[in-house]
């Protein structure tokens, strides 16, 4: 039936021009955003789950931040603690010159002197952001000192914050408030010859290196310095004593240096994550955008086709009209 009100092909075609142009919108949108699901409308699942996963990339973003302040922290120590070892061994070696028969060992205790000195600067100066590991002034001992390292997901959906702990007991050079919590200031008990001779046997003795700026010194232990008076059995005590605190001093930076280690490690880790993560987010909402420009060309031709079917389905309401012509 052909009607002058109702024009069927007309309707249909603006329909399929419709769909067409829904389509086209769609299409665009995906290529000027490059996202396939941009929004919970187009896909609530998939942008779910990637909208929690920037989440969690934007914290490991910040672990990798805390990683490379405390790699910084780590670093700044291990450079302290390398000196004074350095500094702790020249002082073991001016104490076996001063074993030598004829030695002027006044002259040698100022080079004691300055060298002390030297480990007092390079622990007070090793500090970053505020904290030094080696350096304690405080009532308060340095205690456990705490590195972000990681954020965590459980399957159930916990989240958590793991730490890389480290005990600075072990590195505080010198303690201002209690000489015994420092390694140059604390006691170090050793076994020295006693008599004219290593034959007549050995004693205890008790020596610290440093000294600390208002300080006490620890009760009954000596300070290893030298005067024209030292006797050959109390430079051996001395030595020992530099030589036990020295090996301290190697064990603390042996264990910064594995905690260097394993932030590098941790640091590359988070990087590969982040990288995955982000990898995976784009493959549930990136856009294909190969196959987007097929698809709007494809469109493109659809739209064509569909504006001219609309014209041919307007234009049979006017050949009517010729039925009527004279």
């Amino acid at each position: 039936m052909t009607s002058i009100l109702t024009n069927s092909a007309a309707m249909a075609a603006l329909q399929t021009l419709r769909s067409i142009n829904t389509n086209m919108e769609e299409v665009q949108n995906r290529i000027s955003s490059g996202y396939r699901v941009e929004t919970a409308a187009d896909n609530a699942a998939y942008w779910s789950i990637a909208t929690t996963m920037r989440s969690d990339n934007a914290a490991l973003s910040t672990v990798q931040d805390a990683l490379g302040l405390g790699a910084a922290k780590v670093d700044t120590s291990y450079a302290g603690m390398s000196s004074a070892i350095d500094v702790v061994s020249e002082i073991k070696a001016k104490l076996v010159a001063a074993r030598e028969p004829g030695v002027d060992k006044t002259k040698i205790n100022k080079e004691l002197t300055e060298l002390k000195n030297q480990l007092a600067s390079a622990a007070e100066s090793a500090s970053f952001s505020g904290e030094n590991w080696l350096y304690n002034d405080s009532t308060t001992p340095a205690g456990t000192k705490s590195i972000v390292a990681s954020f965590n997901r459980s399957t159930s959906g916990n989240v958590s914050v793991s730490t890389l702990d480290y005990n600075t007991a072990a590195s505080i050079l010198i303690d201002t408030k209690n000489s015994s919590l420092g390694q140059l200031t604390k006691a170090v008990t050793v076994s020295q010859p006693v008599g004219t001779t290593a034959a007549t046997g050995t004693a205890n003795a008790t020596y610290h290196l440093i000294l600390a700026d208002g300080g006490t010194a620890p009760t009954g232990s000596k300070m290893v310095t030298l005067t024209t008076t030292t006797s050959d059995n109390d430079i051996d005590g001395m030595i020992s004593a530099v030589d036990a605190m020295l090996s301290n001093l190697t064990d603390a930076a042996s264990t910064l240096g594995a905690i260097t280690s394993r932030i590098d490690m941790q640091e590359n880790f988070v990087a590969n994550l982040m990288d995955v993560i982000d990898k995976g987010v784009g493959r549930l909402v990136d856009a294909d955008m190969n196959e987007e420009s097929t698809r709007l060309k494809a469109l493109q031709t659809q739209q064509q086709l569909g504006v001219q079917a609309l014209s041919i389905a307007n234009t049979n309401s006017e050949n009517i009209l010729r039925l009527f012509q004279q």
